[in-house]
């Protein structure tokens, strides 16, 4: 999914830079975003924004120009995710929370080491 579905609408999520959209597919809703044409430090702070708005059951899109490296050790106590190259050479990455979240991420640590 390289693009938002038409039922993506706009959502509000706190200490976001860029524009986030929540959708349901499949019963499974969706937060969205797109760091792809951004720098840093944006990337990293509205995936930190993302995860911490996140609720359970829900699924957290990142559509960035590389795999964001710096994060995934920052998060990977409380988060699964899957990293898939798109066609157009950009990566979407799917972070899901833990069932057996440890409750380790801080999500005001947005500096980028990766």
């Amino acid at each position: 999914m390289s693009t938002l579905p038409n039922n993506a609408v706009e959502t509000t999520v706190e200490g976001a830079t860029v524009p986030f959209y929540t959708f349901e597919e499949n019963g499974v809703t969706y937060l969205y975003f797109d760091t792809s044409k951004t720098g840093h430090p944006e990337p990293m702070v509205n995936a930190m924004a993302g995860l911490k708005a996140l609720k359970d059951g829900q699924k957290l899109i990142m559509i960035n120009h590389k795999a964001p490296m710096g994060l995934l050790p920052k998060v990977e106590a409380d988060f699964d995710y899957e990293i898939k190259e798109l066609p157009s050479g950009l990566f979407q990455i799917t972070f899901s929370k833990k069932s057996d979240a440890k409750g380790a991420t801080d999500f005001n640590d947005t500096a980028c080491n990766g």
